[in-house]
């Protein structure tokens, strides 16, 4: 009996021994840095893109065309220059020196584009009395924005019969303001060039909301942006000659201030000496800055939108932002579906080389 119970114990003792060295040994440490997490990163969330709101995206457009960084606060010396600049700017919209009158052919041929027993023969003969109209014309339905196709367009007729009365609209407008935009001197020429940009492409935005969000009105959506852009020419000239008089040099922030604050204003005077209609005068006013944060009329909101969308192509073209940031603060802008995503590559396609032109 005690050999049993002895047995016993010794086989306790060792079963007791065995268990703690069992205990004691280290675990190994297993290395997971080659495990594969493909599905587990797969389903986390893409990284949202930077949204650039309206009023960064304007800045961003002042300080591409001015060629300089804006400050918080004009300098104390150029208050002064601000003043006398907002003084002249009263009388300036009328003004031959700085502001365009307006375009001989443009009442005309905007009646020839509704009129539809005009025939497009009759059309391109009255494009063409203007040589330089013609070659404006050219180079504008060459342009992405305007045009795709992988044939260029090198014949009046032809413009006209692959963007139809719409786009011929657009065309013909667009045309015969750009020469204001060309840079009389050296100073002007950098902003003269962003500003163009920035017209054209907010002008064929605006017609995109104007169609897909607020309804007809293409061609008025067109016409407001191309005064809007007039009337940054004019706001921008005038200031040069206020520094020359004072032999000073520009500033970049107090030229962006009197862009901002003067440019709609200016614009509507000149939409007014044109004789356009009350629509287009409402939804210039409702750009000033006391009226930015009103609700707009449709006209309004389209202006706004193109503006905005405008610059951000402008911005993307010249490397200031990328694809994603663009989609992305183009759909915060109003501007989301398939139909803004066309519109973002025409905005933002590279510019086509010069097309040799037929008449």
């Amino acid at each position: 009996m005690i050999r049993a119970l002895l047995f016993v114990a010794i086989v306790a003792a060792l079963t007791w021994i065995v268990l703690s060295l069992l205990r004691r040994t280290p675990r190994v440490s297993v290395d997971r840095s080659d495990r594969d997490d493909t599905t587990t990163l797969a389903a986390l969330p893409p990284p949202v893109a930077t949204v650039v709101d309206a009023a960064t995206t304007l800045r961003m457009l002042h300080e591409l065309a001015l060629g300089a960084s804006l400050e918080r606060h004009v300098p104390a010396e150029h208050v002064k220059v601000v003043s006398a600049v907002a003084a002249a700017l009263h009388t300036a919209a009328t003004d031959p020196k700085y502001a365009p009158q307006r375009p001989m052919l443009l009442p005309q041929l905007l009646r020839a584009v509704d009129d539809s027993d005009s025939t497009r023969r009759e059309l391109a003969q009255t494009i063409a009395r203007d040589p330089t109209l013609v070659d404006s014309l050219l180079a504008l339905a060459n342009n992405p924005v305007y045009h795709r196709g992988s044939q260029p367009i090198a014949s009046i007729e032809r413009a006209l019969a692959v963007l139809g009365a719409e786009g011929a609209r657009a065309l013909v407008a667009a045309a015969l303001v750009q020469p204001v935009f060309r840079a009389g001197t050296n100073d002007g020429e950098q902003f003269s060039a962003v500003a163009w940009e920035h017209t054209y492409r907010a002008a064929a935005a605006a017609q995109v909301h104007a169609a897909a969000v607020e309804g007809p009105g293409l061609l008025a959506a067109q016409l407001v942006a191309l005064a809007m852009g007039l009337g940054a020419i004019v706001v921008y000239r005038v200031a040069l000659d206020q520094y020359a008089a004072r032999q000073l040099s520009p500033n970049a922030t107090a030229m962006a201030l009197l862009l901002d604050e003067h440019t709609a204003g200016v614009a509507r005077r000149i939409a007014a000496s044109w004789e356009l209609s009350e629509r287009v005068l409402t939804a210039l006013e409702e750009q000033q800055p006391s009226s930015l944060g009103e609700p707009a009329s449709a006209l309004g909101r389209s202006l706004r939108f193109g503006l905005v969308a405008g610059a951000l192509g402008v911005l993307r073209n010249n490397g200031r932002i990328d694809d994603d940031v663009g989609l992305a603060s183009l759909s915060a802008a109003g501007g989301a579906g398939p139909r803004f995503e066309q519109l973002w590559g025409r905005l933002s396609w590279p510019q086509s080389s010069p097309v040799r032109v037929s008449r």
